[in-house]
């Protein structure tokens, strides 16, 4: 059984996808895993949209840098009018997108965080019909991987651990 680490630890980025549908409910299991992220005082300043099919095929066309051929992506959005600390949504919905990341490889999916390019908002607010207040922050889309993850290795670098200063 892995543990949390071996999770983390493991967890790559995956831009290629089988075609094969992602059940419902893994789809709400990684939902519920965003929505337990933490929040600056616990204000869960996010809304999460769910694409699939023509809207997720048309939304890649407007946020050129999203990989083509995932059959869903979740999109992180700061929700202003519940962020009453200002500016924290940025934090949360960060911390959020992580989870929905650990989720999606704890399921045994692959999937990629991809920035929200500001030049294309005005039109993912078109397509998506968001409301002004609330903000597209990332975009994970995630599926079946097509190929197997290779042997994870870890990242720790004690070069960058500073102590008491730097």
């Amino acid at each position: 059984m892995k543990t949390m680490l071996d999770t983390i630890i493991s967890r790559r980025s995956v831009r290629k996808w089988k075609p094969d549908p992602v059940s419902e409910e893994d789809i709400r299991d990684i939902l519920e895993a965003a929505m337990n992220a933490p929040s600056a005082v616990n204000e869960q300043p996010w809304q999460f949209v769910v694409l699939t099919g023509p809207v997720l095929e048309e939304f890649t066309k407007i946020n050129s840098n999203t990989p083509k051929g995932a059959p869903v992506g979740i999109l992180v959005c700061g929700d202003k009018k519940a962020d009453k600390l200002g500016g924290f949504y940025v934090h949360d919905c960060c911390a959020a997108t992580q989870n929905i990341l650990l989720a999606v490889h704890a399921k045994g999916l692959g999937g990629v965080w991809t920035a929200i390019f500001p030049n294309a908002i005005p039109e993912l607010r078109r397509l998506l019909n968001l409301p002004d207040h609330v903000y597209p922050l990332a975009f994970v889309p995630f599926g079946h991987p097509v190929a197997k993850q290779g042997k994870p290795t870890s990242r720790y670098d004690e070069t960058k651990v500073h102590r008491n200063s730097w």
